[in-house]
Formats: C-alpha cells, structure tokens, sequence
C-alpha cells in the first residue's frame, strides 16, 4: 500500500462554531504511536471527544474528534497536521514489513535569557508566547532579586526544528519584546552549554515532601496539603474491568471514570510504559462527566493478558496513572512558601505537555507573584518524575501561612490543571 503524505493525515474542520473538527490518521503502526498522537494533541491544546482506534500490528487507523479547551486558544492546524505526519511512521513498504524503532537525533536545545523588571503573570505571558511559537521548555530557572528584576533562563526546543536559522530567531526574539515591553533590559537566544546539565535536576526535596507528592494514593487528612476537597472525593472513584471472553486472541479493557484534560494521553502512555498494544479502541463522549473506554490489548508477544497478577497490576496501575496524574503540594522552604506540581515521565523520556502553562495560568489568575521557579527531574525508586517548584510571594489574597489558605490554592491549581 502506498499512501501519500497529504493522506497520512486529515483534518476536517467542523462546519459549525463549537462543533468537533475530526483528526484521520492512516499510516503504518509502530508502538506507542497512539500515545504519542494524544500527546501532540494535548500539546496544541485540544481536547478529545471521542475516537476510534484498529491496528492489524503492521498498519493503523485512527480517527479523534477534537475541540480547544479553551475558546480564546488559537490553533495552528497546518502546524499540527506538519507534526502529527512527522511522528508518523514513513508510508513505505520496507517500514511496513520490516518495522525498526525510530532513530530520529534529539532537538538541540537552546537557552533564552532575558533580564527584565518584574511584573505580576509575566511567567505565564513568556511561556504563552513561546508555546504559541511551538517552542517546548525543557528546564526553566527563574530567580527575582531584591531591587524587583528578574533573571529567566529557559532551556527550550524547538518543534518545528527551525531555530538555527536566523529568520527564527528573530521572530522569537521580537514576539518576546513585544510582551516584555520597556521593561525588558537585555533579551539573548543561543545553543544552550553544559549550564543545561547542571539543570537537569531540582533542587534536593525533603522526605516528608518527597513521600507525599510521589505517594500513590492522596490523603484523606486534612492536614495534607495535596488532599481532595469534599466535592472531588468523588474523583478517587474508577473502574477497570478485564474480559477475556469477548475475543480469542484479545484482552478487553473496559474503563470508566471521571474526565479530565488529556485523559486519554494517560491512559495509552501507562499503556505503552507497560508495552501493552492495542488492536482496537473505542473512546466514547464525555457523559455527566464521565468517559468509557473500550481497549482489545494484547500482551507485547502477541498474547492475551490472562495471568491474575497481570491483570490486577495493570487495573492497579491505571487507576493511579487516571486518577491522579498530576500532584500538587504547598510547603515551607525555610521561611518561604513553596508550590510543587509534579507528573511522570513517560519511559521514552518525554514529560507532561503543558504543565508549565497551566501552572503558571492559574497563579496569574489567582493574583499569585511567582518569587522565583525551576524545572527539573526526580527519580524514585520506580519512575521518573517532572518537577515543577515555584517560590510564592506572600503579598496576595491567601494566607500562604494558613492550612486553610493553602488548601484552597491547591484545589483550584488541580482544577485548572485538570481542565475542570
């Protein structure tokens, strides 16, 4: 089968305002490539209605049915359609019968330094502007000194591979004095040195922090700052039913629970993370704020899941990975306060899209100054995590010092996170 380039992907727009726009990509299947779609998908951020998913193991066909998170968000389909076709194993037959992983070098990264007076959300309005121009922050450290100015150092790639040109770069560096504006002192863009080693990890957490942001399950008490408030304790609920007697050479996955931002990415993330593929999916409409999802998984060899263990691991491990795939935590640094968010590494190495974004968002909307932030990595005894820590200043309307105050800036940082 030759298929062209222009017919690996479609997207068709919807006719009417609010309705769905249909995403169909038709190519070869390699594993994990459903994951790595959704993510992209989350990453232009849009939400997924609904979807159909059929593999034969050599080629697949997906069809998603998509719509912004938010109205005020401006797609850039072309980019997307470019980036969907570019994970996208090659239409080729030698792929199809001879599937090879893919051996694509790493971006290169790049370090944006600017040095500028500080100003309420202008974390947020400096990532908003290069997630507009498709560049991925890869670290960030952000330090305010005592006069009100502020030194950013943002580690970033660039997803459409183009800023060793000139053209790019000055594009970049005009969006960003566009938002800084006279407060901007000095702006620089260059391939990042070994300074970006030296950023790859955050800063050492305490055991009592540490135990409570990676726990597996959130606290009931109170007492913790990353517990459910009464009204999301419904939350900790979901269902995973394993079915070997629907199909004699398919496990059926059959799952239920409540709906959040990039829902899907997390289910066929822990998937892939399980090296579990999927013949065929059926992902239904947001019901009363529910989804259902109908998966025939088999085992990497081609098998079904029937050992017990198995079964219960991975039910186990995606009710964990649905339920509570972002964790937030406030806590004393000293005699400072500080906020961590934090979500798993997928084992390719790839973090969470948008996190920095919506983090950063939901502090400007809380009327919350950022002092000083860094991104970085953790490793527990099992995984990898993304870590986000951000230094709060206390001159806003929540008692920072207060149990009740922080716990009412971590419930609505989850729900912004969560899309809810």
């Amino acid at each position: 089968m030759i298929v062209l380039n222009d017919d690996v992907v479609l997207i068709q727009k919807g006719t009417k305002l609010g309705e769905p726009c249909v995403i169909t990509v038709n190519c070869p299947d390699k594993t994990g490539l459903g994951c790595d779609i959704c993510r992209t998908i989350l990453n232009f951020g849009l939400y997924i209605t609904k979807g159909d998913i059929s593999t034969d193991g050599i080629w697949c066909y997906i069809v998603l049915w998509v719509i912004p998170h938010s109205s005020s968000h401006i797609i850039r389909w072309s980019n997307l359609k470019d980036r969907l076709i570019s994970i996208c194993p090659p239409c080729s037959v030698s792929y199809c019968f001879n599937q090879q992983s893919d051996c694509t070098a790493p971006s290169p990264v790049y370090l944006l330094k600017f040095f500028c007076l500080d100003r309420k959300g202008l974390l947020h309005d400096v990532t908003q502007v290069l997630s507009e121009l498709e560049l991925t922050i890869q670290r960030v450290k952000v330090t305010t000194t005592p006069d009100g100015r502020v030194l950013d150092l943002f580690f970033i790639t660039d997803n459409m591979e183009l800023l060793h040109t000139k053209k790019r770069q000055d594009d970049t560096l005009e969006q960003l004095y566009a938002v800084l504006g006279e407060s901007c002192i000095s702006c620089e863009l260059q391939l990042a040195g070994p300074e970006y080693e030296n950023h790859q990890c955050v800063s050492s957490l305490s055991p009592g922090i540490a135990e409570e942001l990676f726990r597996c399950e959130l606290s009931d008490k109170e007492s913790h700052s990353q517990a459910l408030s009464p009204d999301m304790t419904i939350l900790k609920k979901a269902s995973v039913i394993v079915d070997n007697s629907l199909s004699p050479a398919h496990t059926l996955l059959q799952i239920y629970c409540v709906d959040h931002k990039g829902l899907v990415y997390d289910i066929l993330r822990t998937l892939k993370d399980c090296n579990i593929k999927i013949s065929y999916g059926r992902l239904s409409q947001n019901t009363k704020g529910y989804r259902d999802l109908d998966l025939f998984i088999q085992q990497k060899d081609g098998k079904k899941i029937v050992d017990p263990e198995k079964q219960s691991a991975l039910c186990s491990r995606l009710k964990v990975e649905m339920l509570h795939p972002l964790r937030v935590v406030i806590s004393n640094r000293g005699p400072d306060t500080e906020l961590l968010v934090a979500n798993p590494v997928e084992l390719s190495g790839k973090g969470r899209p948008r996190v920095f974004f919506d983090a950063t968002l939901a502090l400007k909307m809380l009327g919350i100054c950022i002092f000083s932030a860094e991104i970085g990595r953790h490793s527990t005894s099992d995984r990898e995590w993304e870590v986000y820590k951000f230094l709060l200043e206390e001159n806003c309307e929540f008692q920072l010092l207060n149990m009740v105050g922080r716990n009412q800036i971590v419930d609505r940082l989850r729900r912004i996170l969560m899309g809810w």
